[in-house]
């Protein structure tokens, strides 16, 4: 496993050394290179919740628009395409691989009895926290019947342990669970091509409407045994080339800063939610991870990104146009479409949500701490 405190750019660096070396922490990751021998795993099961940021291919069979199990996407994936949005692996796979787990998580729509004892992914491209986000791309689990499945992952596990309820409770205490989603609530529901919501709500009536029904389902996964949960905040998905090419940057910016002020109101609440179940629940811990300020500190020249602001793949309304050629020099691309990270964004994302740079990464723990809890 690679020792992510060690290796992270110092501050102290000269300049010239700092991009030399942050390049080779890059190049190491993205070849998921080993630096010692490899241990047990740090949590026997992983779960995970939310949208096409973590979607291993749980899209694959849906009626929808937003589906990636076509080329150019997975051209760096082992298996190729699998519906990742990506040139390779999410957040949560290359979280997968720094929890020290043989092998990335089944979605649900494929996983089988044996393989839900390591954990399954919920994830669904275009989902939201709210039932009508996206409703015009056609199919997607939203959070809600995410947790449904999770019901019956759960019955399951149930059954597998005997019908023993408690046996399986006390299992799933042991496992990670992460959850990343509000994206398309904002970016789609919200500011999308219809943007009902914003006729009805203003951006801070919006945000509180979305925190207190994902408190309602935080709650729901931990009743049904979900004890380390680590969630994901929103991005900069005011900087994504989508809602920059529809709505035009900012005078001064190269993003849509009235997009990432409602992302940053969104996660905001989100911290103060995370606190909130804390001090509730005594007996789980949920930590804040906070992706829209490790994006925005990162040094991207230093970390060997040249593109910041365009796609690596020809994109279409709902994600790279299939059978396309992508750009040769993947990992230089903060973006591999429209709106989603390429695999090298994405390695250093799930970095420094799993050990922590800067107080700000994550609160109160970082996914590493959260694991050996």
């Amino acid at each position: 496993m690679v020792f992510l405190s060690l290796i992270f750019v110092s501050s102290s660096m000269p300049s010239e050394l700092k991009k030399c070396w942050a390049l080779f922490v890059q190049i190491l990751l993205l070849s998921n290179l080993q630096l010692c021998a490899h241990g047990e795993p740090e949590v026997p099961c992983y779960f995970i919740f939310g949208d096409s940021l973590s979607d291993g291919g749980n899209n694959n069979g849906l009626v929808s628009l937003a589906k990636a199990n076509y080329p150019p996407n997975g051209i760096d994936f082992p298996s190729g395409p699998t519906g990742r949005f990506c040139n390779g692996r999410t957040i949560v796979d290359v979280t997968a691989d720094l929890l020290q787990l043989e092998n990335y998580i089944p979605p649900f729509a494929t996983a089988s009895d044996q393989q839900i004892l390591q954990g399954v992914n919920y994830a669904s491209g275009s989902a939201g926290i709210r039932d009508e986000t996206a409703v015009f791309l056609g199919e997607r689990i939203v959070m809600n019947q995410q947790l449904q499945n999770f019901q019956t992952t759960l019955s399951q596990i149930t059954g597998m342990q005997g019908n023993n309820e408690t046996a399986a409770m006390n299992f799933l205490s042991k496992c990670l669970f992460t959850i990343g989603i509000g994206s398309n609530d904002i970016g789609v529901n919200y500011y999308g091509p219809l943007p009902l919501s914003s006729i009805e709500y203003t951006p801070d009536q919006f945000t509180a409407l979305l925190i207190d029904q994902y408190s309602q389902q935080l709650r729901i996964l931990y009743q049904n045994g979900a004890r380390k949960l680590a969630l994901f905040g929103v991005s900069q998905i005011g900087c994504t080339p989508a809602l920059v090419a529809w709505y035009g940057a900012s005078p001064g910016s190269t993003c849509v800063d009235y997009i990432n002020d409602m992302a940053q109101l969104f996660n905001n609440r989100l911290m103060l939610l995370v606190d909130n179940l804390n001090n509730d629940l005594t007996d789980a811990k949920f930590t804040y991870i906070n992706i829209f300020e490790i994006q925005s500190s990162l040094d991207l020249a230093a970390l060997g990104f040249r593109v910041t602001d365009d796609v690596c793949c020809g994109t279409s309304l709902t994600g790279c146009i299939p059978f396309t050629t992508p750009c040769e020099n993947r990992s230089e691309y903060v973006y591999w479409d429209f709106a989603h990270p390429s695999e090298a964004t994405n390695v250093i994302f799930a970095g420094r949500a799993y050990s922590a740079q800067t107080p700000s990464d994550a609160h109160p723990i970082d996914i590493h701490t959260l694991a050996q809890l």
